[in-house]
């Protein structure tokens, strides 16, 4: 009997040895007592496999089909000015419902072909699509994959547009239950009439009439395919937005009418008398979005899709709350200022130069960045580009500033023969052999009469009275910043130029002429870049938007850019008094008199322009003013030589009237205030 007794706890200790975890495993040395059996990564996976099947079937049994209606009953987009007044309404939905049978087989095939091509026969939802969600969240990416055209419905009409797992796995079970409770034809009509297509349209019937001028049921296969492209994003494929999107809408079409083909939605036959482009119409803007309106929501909309993900069609849903940094004065006073510029200087029915002429401009906050006002345009209902923040207009002599910084801020790589190379100051210049000299400052009438005696250093002088790197700044610079962007070395220049805030892709090829300004920055960043002298060498990336919510909820990612210090304080500053220092001799001085110390510079009076520029700051604004010519549908700029007529043939004439005019208004302490600004003409 005691034997028994005894026995029964060695039973029990073993079985409590069978069960404990081997981990880290016995019996093993190193680092091989981490490596895990088979048995333990299989039971692993099983747990996994378990717990994600559980929440599944929680989340299943918790998700609801809410009303199909309810995104027609969506909340407008309300876009509202710094002071807090409204500026804009975007909406309600531009939705027309229409029964599939409205909608003609091409256009439903179009669709699946290029969307879904399996829609028939899939559960409503994609396993590789889920996979690539899956891998996109290990990587840190965005929780996005392929979505069928089921989850593509459930996305438009219950979801928000926010990619977290939970809306991915509510997504995916939402699509699960709509497969089990409808029909595909009715799947495919409720996608059809919820989708974007761009241009403010939702739903097929919407697009056809935006991109067409006609309904969805009169729809050829041709301009049926087109609409189908424009699923992949309209933003990047309507064809009237830009060259490159024309480019890329072509291919997709083709795209999708020879994938059906592929399907067996269309016979080759067919296939081959759809080889014209069907060019959609011209863009329509709500009229509640004329006049610089359109331009101010373009530029928001852009920065909150930067900041957030959130995209134009996502903000066309409606319910959000977008409060923006443009103040309301500040865009009317600059409005003015073009059309009364304008109309002093330009007559297009006597001058054949004064036709097509383009004004873009933009104000910036030194302070911290926030865009002001902006000029995008005479109309954003008529004339689609945004003038403010296009990219394409060489912004020729006003890029000198970023030469001579990156000049100050590195030194040059060779100055003639000197060891060291002499120190660069805005004093600097080049003298008759090609060297870089500094020295005490002369005058030009001292530098081109001291052909006597050496100068200071004892270096010979020239003849004719070269300027300094100050002096060129503004008239006859082109060669001698030419010469010191290739000294100080172009790479330097271009990034101390993207550093101050202009955009790397503005930048142009690291040719010679690179530091006479063949780059193509917008105004909004050259006036942020200019800002950076202001601020001392202290850079803030330019923002338009300050908060946006969402049907009550403040939406993150959106917090004010933080300032950083790109810049030797000095140089800056160096930078600033050069500017300041040459502006009033050189250009129309009872202009730029009533601004205080008001700095510009500008090409030569015999420049062959392609465009102007006048960029300028106080401690309290910086504004860009560019002026150029071009043609609807011509990607070349037009000779801007003989604009404005006599005495302006210059061409910088029409956005230094624009500016000064500006800046008088906007800133009537600007007699007390020290500026700096630089005009280019190119």
């Amino acid at each position: 009997m005691g034997r028994n007794v005894g026995a029964a706890p060695r039973r029990l200790s073993g079985i409590g040895r069978r069960l404990r975890v081997d981990y880290p495993r016995r019996g093993r040395r190193g680092l091989a007592r981490l490596v895990p059996s088979w048995r333990q990564l299989l039971g692993l996976l099983l747990l996994c496999c378990g717990t994600v099947a559980a929440l599944v079937a929680y989340v299943y049994s918790t998700v609801r089909i809410e009303d199909v209606n309810a995104s027609a009953r969506a909340e407008a987009t309300v876009y509202y000015w710094a002071d807090g007044t409204q500026m804009a309404v975007v909406g309600a939905v531009n939705r027309q419902a229409v029964p599939l049978s409205d909608i003609p087989p091409s256009l439903q095939n179009a669709v699946i072909a290029a969307e879904n091509a399996d829609f028939y026969s899939d559960p409503g939802f994609s396993v590789a699509g889920v996979g690539r969600a899956v891998v996109n969240m290990a990587r840190g990416g965005q929780i996005q994959g392929g979505s069928t055209i089921t989850q593509q419905y459930v996305k438009n009409t219950y979801l928000t547009p926010e990619q977290t797992v939970d809306r991915k796995l509510r997504e995916l079970c939402l699509s699960v239950k709509l497969s089990r409770s409808l029909s595909k034809a009715e799947i495919l009509q409720g996608y059809l009439n919820t989708s974007w297509f761009g241009r403010n349209a939702y739903g097929v019937q919407a697009a056809a009439r935006a991109y067409y001028g006609m309904d969805a049921k009169d729809l050829d296969p041709g301009r049926a395919a087109l609409l189908a492209a424009l699923l992949k994003g309209a933003q990047d494929y309507d064809p009237s937005l830009s060259e490159a999107n024309h480019r890329r809408a072509q291919a997709r079409w083709r795209y999708v009418l020879d994938r059906q083909v592929e399907l067996g939605h269309m016979s080759r036959q067919e296939r081959a008398t759809y080889t014209e482009f069907p060019e959609p119409r011209r863009q329509s803007v709500p009229t509640g979005l004329s006049g610089q309106t359109g331009y101010l929501v373009d530029v928001a909309n852009k920065y909150i899709a930067q900041r957030t993900g959130l995209t134009a069609e996502d903000l066309g849903r409606g319910g959000y709350r977008i409060r923006t940094t443009f103040d309301r004065d500040r865009v009317e006073r600059l409005r003015q200022s073009v059309d009364s510029a304008a109309a002093r200087t330009l007559d297009p029915e006597r001058r054949s130069t004064d036709r097509d002429v383009q004004v873009g401009a933009a104000s910036v906050r030194p302070g911290d960045g926030a865009v002001l006002a902006l000029y995008g345009g005479p109309d954003a209902t008529r004339h689609f580009t945004n003038n403010a923040d296009t990219a394409g207009v060489p912004v020729g002599a006003a890029f000198k500033p970023f030469v001579l910084a990156a000049a100050l801020q590195h030194g040059v790589r060779s100055a003639g023969n000197a060891v060291p190379p002499p120190p660069v100051s805005a004093d600097s210049f080049y003298d008759g052999t090609g060297a870089l000299v500094s020295g005490t400052p002369l005058s030009p009438q001292e530098r081109a009469g001291a052909g006597a005696g050496p100068l200071p250093g004892g270096v010979l002088p020239f003849a004719t009275g070269l300027p300094t790197l100050r002096e060129a700044l503004v008239r006859d610079g082109d060669s001698v910043y030419s010469r010191l962007g290739e000294d100080v070395g172009l790479a330097k220049v271009r990034d101390l130029a993207v550093s101050t805030g202009l955009l790397p892709q503005s930048m142009a090829p690291l040719e010679r002429r690179f530091s006479a300004g063949t780059s193509t920055p917008s105004a909004v960043r050259m006036a942020d870049a200019y800002a950076t002298f202001a601020r001392d060498g202290r850079r803030t990336d330019p923002y338009s938007v300050t908060s946006v919510t969402y049907r009550g909820t403040r939406l993150e990612g959106l917090e004010r850019p933080p300032g950083r210090q790109v810049l030797d304080t000095e140089v800056a500053r160096e930078v600033s008094r050069a500017m300041r220092d040459v502006a009033v001799d050189a250009l129309e001085p009872g202009t730029l008199r009533a601004l205080g110390p008001v700095a510009a510079g500008r090409t030569g009076d015999d420049d062959r322009l392609r465009a102007a520029w006048f960029v300028g700051y106080t401690e309290e604004l910086s504004t860009a003013v560019t002026v150029f010519r071009t043609r609807p549908g011509e990607a070349a700029l037009l000779p801007l030589s003989g604009a404005g007529g006599p005495g302006a043939e210059r061409g910088d004439f029409l956005p230094l009237r624009v500016w000064s005019s500006y800046m008088a208004a906007a800133l009537p302490e600007a007699d007390d205030a020290g500026t700096g600004a630089s005009a280019a003409a190119r």
